[in-house]
C-alpha cells in the first residue's frame, strides 16, 4: 500500500492589526501587536539569540509558522556577537555587540516578511552601563528616523528592594517614552536562577 503522508495542521494567525507592519515594530504598532496577541490569547516567541545566524533562523521560523517573532538580546549574547576579544571596559562589547545585532534585524527583517520585536532581557543593577549604551543607541537612532532602534528592553532588578526597583524603573521609563522604546520591569522573585540572578532560596511568600 502507498505510503499516505500526514500534513499537520498549521494554525493561522489572525489578521494583525493595521499599524503592524512585516519588519521591525515599535511605539504604538508595538502596543496593538501585544494588545491584539492578549485579545486572540495567543504568544509571541521570545528568543535569546548569540549571533546573526540565530537571529535569521528566528525569522525563518516565524515566516513559516505565520506569525510575530520576539528577537532578544542578553548582555553575554551581545559581548558574544562583538566577539571574545572585544574590549568589554564599560560594557563597551555588550552594547556594540547588541546594538549590530539590532540593526542587522533592522536591515533583513521586512524580507522576511513578518513582525519582529526587537527586545532585550535581564538586565540588573551590576549591568546598568549596558542599559545605558542601547537607550542612547536608540535616542540617536530616533533623532535620524523618528523610531527607535530597538522595540523594548527589559530590567530586572529584584534583587533590589521593591522601592528601589521601583524607582529605577521609574526613572528609565521616563527617558525611554521620549523615544517610543516600551519597558518591562521585573518586580518581585520568580524563583530559580536566570542571567546570574539566584533566588532559588527565597522564602516562597515572596514568589
Amino acid at each position: 500500500a502507498r505510503a499516505k503522508v500526514v500534513r499537520a495542521a498549521v494554525k493561522e494567525f489572525t489578521k494583525m492589526p493595521p499599524t503592524v507592519k512585516p519588519g521591525v515594530v515599535t511605539g504604538q504598532a508595538l502596543v496593538d501587536l501585544l494588545n491584539h496577541a492578549k485579545e486572540n490569547e495567543f504568544a509571541i516567541p521570545g528568543v535569546n539569540i548569540v549571533g546573526t545566524g540565530s537571529i535569521n533562523a528566528c525569522m525563518e521560523a516565524a515566516k513559516k509558522a505565520g506569525g510575530p517573532i520576539m528577537v532578544t538580546f542578553s548582555r553575554g549574547g551581545g559581548q558574544f556577537i562583538a566577539g571574545k576579544a572585544a574590549d568589554n571596559t564599560d560594557d563597551a562589547a555588550c552594547i556594540a555587540g547588541s546594538v549590530a545585532g539590532a540593526l542587522h534585524v533592522r536591515a533583513v527583517a521586512k524580507l522576511y516578511g513578518v513582525p519582529v520585536i526587537l527586545h532585550s532581557d535581564h538586565c540588573q543593577k551590576a549591568w546598568l552601563p549596558w542599559f545605558d549604551g542601547m537607550i542612547k543607541a536608540s535616542e540617536e537612532y530616533f533623532e535620524k528616523n523618528g523610531e527607535p532602534l530597538f522595540s523594548s528592553h527589559m530590567l530586572d532588578l529584584s534583587e533590589e528592594p521593591l522601592e528601589e526597583n521601583i524607582a529605577i524603573c521609574k526613572k528609565y521609563l521616563e527617558r525611554m517614552a521620549k523615544v517610543n522604546l516600551l519597558l518591562e520591569m521585573e518586580l518581585g522573585v520568580t524563583g530559580g536562577e536566570e542571567d546570574g540572578v539566584d533566588n532559588s532560596n527565597v522564602d516562597s511568600s515572596r514568589l
